[in-house]
């Protein structure tokens, strides 16, 4: 059984942080673009990386933090400790995490609850903490349910929303797999939206006190979370990494406030936090309000999922659409690269449809031809990518970046957010991104003329085809082409 939610704090963004320095340093810009919110897009995994760790030394009045899964490695670490630096700083600090994707923490997490300035709350949590398995298999439908939503807001005056949870494969910092993902670094109108945002799951029926569902922390436990990230700092693989860091531009140029910014309307978009309850109306959710705010495609539809599960309705909807004219493109994952088979069993199924309909389908394959230069610039290895962003472009004016995938899990059992923003130059910009360097390590879906599906990977100086999944073994197709039989779409 859950605590009581009763007598809980109650705490609200503060508004008024325009004396800050980074109010300071935001004010003349915002003031020159009345009515628009200027974004820069962080691609570049490390660069994001940096641009939490940045804003989260500069927050002088508050941190607000929302994020469905947060590792307890390089990143992680140095992230809890730079929120725990900034509370005694005085800096107050909301951290709302889901409890699925804390696994493993609770000690830290107990420790940093511990702190007088800052609170931590669980999002739906598990009731039985150990084993977890037994919650999961007496709660099974409200469990099911999570807060996938991700930001980072310093001050109320400047946020990060996008796709990256917190954890080495997404910031660049980890061996093996790393994931290809996209926020956006928001400043102006757009960020008060995120923080009205963030009091709205925090103050939700299903947000709970950490203190109500794990016992104190010892007191040790703050002394080992900086001993941990005095560790890691001096680790010569990570200090390798945070020279990296430090040298990028994006680094100096935030620091100097010489950053280049696209200033354009710019609108917050999220769930009801109700909708992990079932309580949600259908109309109230992210879905309908992109289709609200985007309205409908005219030429072009730019569509980046790592997990792509269309259904038949969504597959009649992209048809639809080709068949008036509008060129669809869809980047999702491989079967080589995919980090949950299932998901690509939800969308293989669909594949000759849509490209008999004339829709362009691009998968990302898991090794990247330009590894070796990558690993140079300072990354601690890696073999291989997996596509973890999502963003969508219409007709290269107006594109949403967030955390919803294009499935039935994100439509309808998730809670999501994101930005939807209206910025031709930005959306060209993006578009751009994913056709040179995420396209380049991609390969290309075709349609033989027997009906057959084939795939093109273009190589230097080579174009390789492959008539079967490429990277795969006959058992991994044939487990995918099991499970695209069973009725667990509505769980992808």
């Amino acid at each position: 059984m859950l605590p009581s939610r009763e007598t809980r704090t109650r705490s609200n963004f503060a508004a008024d942080n325009g004396g800050t320095r980074l109010g300071r340093a935001i004010a003349p810009s915002v003031t020159a673009h009345p009515g628009k919110s200027g974004i820069y897009p962080l691609a570049d995994s490390r660069d994001a990386f940096a641009a939490r760790i940045l804003l989260a030394r500069d927050a002088e009045r508050s941190l607000d933090l929302q994020y469905y899964i947060w590792r307890k490695d390089l990143s992680g670490t140095l992230l809890f400790q730079a929120l725990h630096d900034a509370a005694d700083r005085g800096v107050r600090v909301r951290l709302l995490l889901d409890d699925h994707g804390s696994f493993g923490i609770d000690d830290t997490l107990a420790a940093l609850d511990a702190h007088p300035n800052i609170e931590v709350r669980l999002f739906n949590p598990v009731s039985i903490r150990t084993p977890r398995w037994i919650g999961y298999l007496t709660d099974f439908l409200r469990l099911n349910r999570r807060m996938h939503n991700k930001s980072f807001t310093a001050d109320n005056q400047a946020a990060i929303v996008g796709g990256r949870n917190v954890g080495d494969e997404y910031f660049g910092a980890a061996e093996g797999v790393l994931f290809v993902d996209l926020d956006v670094l928001a400043v102006g109108p757009v960020v008060e939206e995120i923080s009205v945002d963030f009091d709205r799951y925090w103050h939700s029926v299903s947000s709970f006190p950490l203190g109500r569902l794990l016992p104190p922390a010892d007191s040790a436990r703050l002394a080992e979370l900086a001993s941990a990230a005095q560790g890691i700092e001096s680790d010569p693989a990570a200090e390798k990494y945070m020279s990296a860091l430090r040298n990028a531009p994006f680094v100096r140029e935030l620091i100097e406030g010489c950053l280049t910014l696209e200033w354009a309307a710019t609108h917050a978009v999220s769930d009801d936090p109700a909708k992990v309850l079932g309580l949600a109306a259908a109309e109230v959710n992210l879905p309908e309000k992109l289709k609200q705010i985007i309205g409908e495609p005219v030429s072009e539809v730019l569509l980046v999922s790592a997990y792509f599960v269309p259904t038949a309705a969504g597959v009649d909807a992209f048809v639809a659409m080709a068949d008036r004219g509008v060129a669809v493109r869809v980047l999702t994952n491989s079967l080589e690269a995919t980090d949950v088979a299932p998901v690509h069993a939800g969308y293989a199924k669909w594949r000759k449809r849509l490209l008999q309909a004339g829709i362009a389908i691009s998968e990302l394959r898991r090794l990247s031809p330009d590894r070796g230069k990558r690993k140079r610039r300072g990354s601690l290895g890696r073999s291989g990518l997996s596509l973890h962003a999502k963003t969508f472009s219409v007709d290269r004016s107006r594109l949403f970046i967030g955390s919803f995938n294009f499935d039935p899990r994100s439509a309808n059992l998730n809670t999501e957010m994101g930005v939807v923003i209206d910025s031709p130059a930005l959306a060209k910009r993006i578009a751009k991104f994913c056709e040179n360097r995420i396209s380049a390590n991609a390969y290309h879906v075709r349609l033989s003329e027997t009906g057959g599906l084939y795939w093109i990977e273009n190589r230097p100086g080579e174009v390789i085809r492959h008539d079967t999944e490429p990277g795969t073994s006959l058992w991994r197709r044939a487990g995918v082409r099991l499970l695209s039989l069973l009725p667990i779409e509505w769980l992808l």
